[in-house]
């Protein structure tokens, strides 16, 4: 751990990059012989598609992870914009919306969108946790109301509301934790990302095996039939684990770093 602790900022990020690829490597290869010495009934083959497409899922993570990191503040900051605004085209585009939702659609592509990555890059922490669920989410609806359309209102401004949410300000953590500075943490905020993101992975994995081991009744089968209160306690506590044991690479204590993994796992 010392040894760690001497090395420069660059390479202790570029170390924990090293080990992040060199597991999805060994990953990678372990998954590929199984998956060859599989049959090809239909159970098994559902869940070899399921798996490499959360193997692809995670090689992407990591990839975008990368590029955040090596792109700098800036790099970071305008990669995870982008990433914000294909994410909000694709929900807007599955989502029914009608020709008086135009004016609240433009005021989140081309005023929130970048207002909300310009508040991040800035460091403008206070104003950054504030701006979408308060302001925003009084002006999406004033932008709607402006253009005399009643049908379906408040489903229609819910729908954009929280679209901007999740595909917005909740992406807009990303370069957020990367700008984010702790004293005697200087610049290394690639560790609390690569923390948030590995005890959520630990989370969904522990509440998928738990879901599948423990057979127990779904709490809303409609919805999702693999999620059950069990199954959400194992992944929290999965994550707690994980988060206790990567607390090193955080500025907090044990303790506190598996409480908000716990937090953020479940």
């Amino acid at each position: 751990m010392s040894t760690l602790r001497e090395l420069t900022v660059n390479q202790q990020v570029a170390l924990l990059f090293v080990i992040l690829f060199g597991l999805l490597v060994l990953g990678t290869v372990l998954i590929a012989v199984s998956v060859m010495r599989q049959s090809e009934n239909g159970a098994v083959g559902e869940r070899r598609q399921r798996l490499l497409r959360d193997l692809g899922a995670v090689w992407i993570g990591a990839l975008v992870f990368w590029l955040a990191w090596v792109s700098g503040p800036v790099g970071a900051t305008l990669a995870f914009g982008l990433f914000s605004f294909l994410a909000l085209r694709e929900f807007i585009t599955l989502a029914h919306t009608r020709r008086g939702d135009h004016r609240s659609l433009i005021l989140a592509f081309f005023v929130v969108l970048p207002l909300q990555y310009v508040i991040a890059g800035g460091r403008w922490f206070d104003l950054f946790t504030v701006f979408i669920p308060v302001y925003v989410f009084l002006a999406i609806p004033v932008a709607s109301a402006l253009a005399g359309d009643p049908h379906r209102f408040l489903e229609r401004n819910a729908k954009i509301q929280w679209g901007i949410m999740v595909c917005v300000y909740g992406l807009s953590h990303a370069p957020a934790l990367l700008l984010l500075e702790f004293r005697n943490f200087e610049g290394r905020g690639a560790f609390l990302l690569f923390f948030l993101v590995m005890v959520a992975a630990v989370a969904q994995l522990a509440q998928e095996a738990a879901s599948r081991w423990l057979r127990r009744r779904p709490v809303a089968r409609l919805i999702d039939r693999s999620f059950s209160y069990r199954a959400w306690l194992a992944g929290a506590a999965a994550a707690g684990i994980a988060g206790a044991l990567l607390f090193w690479i955080t500025p907090f204590k044990a303790g506190q770093a598996l409480v908000m993994a716990c937090i953020a796992g479940g």
